[in-house]
């Protein structure tokens, strides 16, 4: 099982420095979250959180994190980046297609796509998107990404999205991997036809063992069974090293953590305590659980 290290809602000026700590001690992967935009009132429930509650407010960082990506790969060699989640509902796959070619340049291909529909009514109204068939456009947003980043000369022609034949340079050498998050029944028939992983949000065990039944299960119906397929998860009640093994049973390749909450520190720690928090989990937990 690998790990992966999120810096959500960290200050932007610590995002170098903890790339370079988790690629140091053992990290596959730095995970960065997306946030267009804090609306004062929104018109729908966070899904994530039992009382439907966001638990950030308007003065919370979020960097856009295909930038955030670049910046952190110009620090680092070797570790890999990956969003989890982009909104992709209320994003114009042309223009993002461009951007993430742009990424996977100036990130030697160290990035993949995490990617949801988004819950955010608001989001979507004020970018100019339907809130309406937001999943159908997602799943052809998803295409066009595929297409145009796959490179060449192409063109395509859906209900939502219709453009003759273009090309975008330079395209990813290396096919750029998407990971498809949500919990909903469409969120996990998308996941097991278009992804090459899923991406959980808070999850207990028993959870994510069903979820991960339930994708085995929806990957065989698209003859998928074989592929390669990366389970990504944020497991809420298992923790140390006997914690993650059990997580690995459940079937999660990749845990995503963020050390510094371990040792009882704030979002805005000073990044010196985070980094000592990084290296303790590393040696505690990466080093046994690999052992």
């Amino acid at each position: 099982m690998k790990f992966s290290m999120s810096v959500a809602l960290s200050p932007p000026d610590q995002l170098a420095e903890l790339a370079v700590a988790a690629e140091q001690n053992g990290f596959s992967s730095v995970v960065l979250p997306d946030s267009l935009f804090y609306s004062e009132e929104v018109s729908a429930d966070y899904p994530y959180t039992a009382n439907g509650q966001r638990f950030w407010d308007a003065e919370t960082p979020w960097v856009d994190p295909l930038i955030a990506a670049t910046s952190m790969a110009a620090a680092t060699s070797e570790i890999r980046f990956y969003t989890s989640v982009l909104k992709l509902g209320s994003r114009h796959p042309v223009v993002l297609a461009r951007q993430l070619g742009s990424v996977a340049a100036l990130t030697g291909d160290r990035f993949g796509l995490g990617l949801g529909v988004g819950w955010s009514p608001e989001e979507f109204a004020w970018c100019g998107v339907p809130y309406e068939r937001r999943g159908k456009r997602t799943d052809e947003a998803i295409e066009v990404l595929r297409l145009i980043l796959g490179g060449g000369m192409v063109e395509y022609h859906g209900e939502f999205f219709d453009f003759g034949k273009l090309r975008m340079s330079p395209a990813p050498r290396e096919r750029m991997p998407f990971y498809i998050g949500g919990h909903s029944k469409p969120a996990l028939r998308r996941a097991a036809r278009y992804g090459d992983g899923w991406s959980s949000a808070m999850m207990t065990i028993d959870e994510l063992r069903t979820t991960i039944g339930r994708l085995r299960e929806l990957l065989a119906e698209y003859g998928r069974a074989d592929d390669p397929f990366e389970f990504q998860a944020v497991c809420v009640d298992r923790f140390g090293v006997s914690g993650y093994r059990e997580q690995a049973e459940a079937g999660v390749t990749d845990a995503v953590v963020m050390p510094w909450v371990f040792q009882g520190l704030p979002f805005d720690a000073p990044v010196s305590s985070k980094v000592d928090a990084v290296k303790k989990f590393a040696d505690e937990v990466i080093a046994e659980v690999a052992a």
